[in-house]
């Protein structure tokens, strides 16, 4: 006001204190609304007679506070709404215990249980946010020198809910909540201007999973990590290949997202072909410091096939994002991720590919030796070329090599001269029998590849078009349990289906549900398939 802005008082609720009513003096303060409720008078803010006036800045007090009934709204920080709707600024103020998201942690520090709150969203959304910091302390010889309370109410609130303990926990909570949103700022200001460097203004520590069960080890180190620094955060990422041919166990994976967001991360899903290009995006994205990644899995003799995934991100990381390389109990056993449901091929398909693989070519070896038209070798060897791409498009890979190593083995013995001896004359022959096989590999990988591509793709539609079926009578509320397990069943091929729940995790697990046939099952551990829906139930 001072600087010749239209400020106005709409609500300040100065409970009758000296020092926070002389503070008002040379401001103009708007009238209130008077409301009667149970018969009694109470006053509330005039939403009217602040749009009327139509000051550039409003002070509102207390924007957690509930409206006596018969107000315009219910809550304060809607009254607020409509003046930040109207183009009018609005200063308010708002005590930490009052933060909705906050309402358990509070009850647990304090023993009182706020009824008066107001959405974190709505604070987020303000333009500036300033912290009132004060030690408990300096705030406790306030309230015992009488500017906060009455004599008479001093000595009952400092042993209660302003005791130095309450108010220590209150002050870290506001102070991380706070944090929180400045770090909202410089997250927008870094995609503003596109900085990608990684300013370390707070330890975030990505945590890399795979899947695998060393992922529940990595979890646990990095939020060990987090705890070392004051306001730490724990990503956990896992990426997955965009072709989908790996993936990790659904099971494992949730098993995890559950451990993370009980230590108090978050679980992150990230499509990727290059993982360690992904990894890192991801961290730089988010502005971490730190990678955690377990030590690989690999073979001594895998690794001519590339470094790895660790000691790449490791010498990409550059030198502000610090990499840890954790061990675990799956080290150098050489597992490698499971092929995605979804791109397995089926069973008649594989023994298909098999007999086109090893019995093709010996029929074909049978039906060229009792020709009498010699068709010469570069015919010969497109003949069981062209066995070897029918085998990967029926059985895959496997097959498609067995078909190579076996074709090229015929031909040298059938058809190569000298004939009916491993041994071969003519050193051009020796090339196209190398380049034949060469081609025959090459080509059944990228047939194999195609052939999963499609396969896949046509399943994921079902499934797609299957839980969009789902989810549509969900909402509609068309469809019972059982209806929703017997469509779930005959999607996913399976004899029967069962949801059970339970009360917590040490109490018996009980069928909420199931359909098809087979006998009951009594634990999610005696089925075939068992997939987690939440903390305590499993389908």
């Amino acid at each position: 006001a001072e600087r010749g802005t239209d400020c106005v008082v709409a609500f300040v609720e100065h409970y009758d204190r000296p020092r926070t009513e002389v503070m008002l003096h040379g401001l103009e303060q708007l009238p209130r609304r008077e409301l009667a409720y149970r018969g009694s008078a109470f006053t509330e803010m005039d939403v009217d007679a602040v749009l009327a006036r139509r000051p550039q800045v409003a002070l509102v007090d207390e924007l957690a506070h509930s409206n006596v009934p018969g107000s315009r709204n219910t809550k304060r920080w809607q009254d607020v709404e409509e003046l930040l709707a109207a183009g009018i600024d609005v200063i308010s103020t708002v005590n930490i215990q009052h933060l909705e998201s906050l309402g358990d942690v509070v009850e647990s520090i304090t023993g009182v249980r706020q009824q008066e709150t107001v959405p974190d969203e709505v604070v987020r959304r303000a333009d500036q946010i300033e912290l009132v910091d004060m030690s408990p302390q300096a705030l406790r010889r306030r309230m015992a020198h009488g500017n906060v309370y009455r004599p008479d109410k001093v000595d009952a609130a400092l042993s209660n809910y302003f005791r130095p303990g309450n108010l220590t926990a209150l002050r870290e909570l506001a102070l991380l909540w706070v944090a929180d949103r400045v770090d909202e700022y410089l997250r927008a200001y870094r995609g503003e201007h596109r900085v990608s460097k990684i300013w370390g203004s707070r330890e975030r520590i990505v945590v890399g999973l795979t899947g695998g069960p060393e992922g529940r080890t990595l979890i646990r180190r990095a939020a060990r990590l987090a705890e070392k620094g004051a306001g730490g955060e724990v990503l956990a990422v896992y990426i997955a290949r965009s072709d989908g041919l790996t993936s990790a166990s659904p099971k494992e994976l949730a098993v995890q997202r559950t451990l993370v967001e009980d230590l108090g991360g978050t679980f992150h899903h990230v499509v990727g072909d290059d993982i360690p290009a992904a990894l890192l995006a991801f961290a730089r994205g988010v502005n971490a410091t730190q990678i955690v990644l377990g030590s690989s899995r690999r073979k001594t003799w895998q690794y001519v096939f590339g470094p790895g995934v660790g000691a790449t991100v490791a010498r990409e990381s550059g030198p502000d994002l610090d990499v840890h390389i954790v061990t675990h109990e799956e080290v150098a056993k050489g597992r490698g991720l499971p092929v995605a449901r979804g791109a397995r091929l089926g069973r008649s398909r594989i023994v298909w590919g098999w007999l086109a693989g090893v019995g093709g070519p010996a029929l074909l070896t049978l039906l060229l030796t009792n020709v009498d038209t010699d068709l010469g070798l570069t015919n010969n060897m497109l003949l069981f070329l062209t066995l070897t791409v029918a085998a990967a498009l029926l059985g895959g890979l496997l097959p498609a090599l067995a078909s190579a190593l076996v074709g090229s083995l015929l031909l040298n013995w059938f058809f190569t001269p000298p004939v009916h001896r491993i041994t071969i004359a003519d050193p051009k022959n020796i090339l196209a029998l190398a380049i034949f096989v060469a081609v025959a590999v090459s080509v059944a990988s990228v047939v194999d590849l195609a052939a999963r591509r499609t396969h896949q793709a046509a399943r994921l539609r079902a499934e797609s078009e299957i839980l969009s079926f789902l989810a549509g009578n969900v909402l509609r509320g068309e469809t019972s349990l059982e209806a929703l397990l017997e469509r779930v069943r005959e999607t996913f091929g399976m004899e029967s289906a069962a949801l059970l729940e339970r009360a917590s995790d040490i109490d018996p697990w009980t069928c909420a549900g199931r359909v098809g046939q087979g006998g009951p099952v009594e634990r999610p551990e005696d089925a075939d398939v068992d997939m987690p829906v939440g903390d305590h139930m499993a389908l």
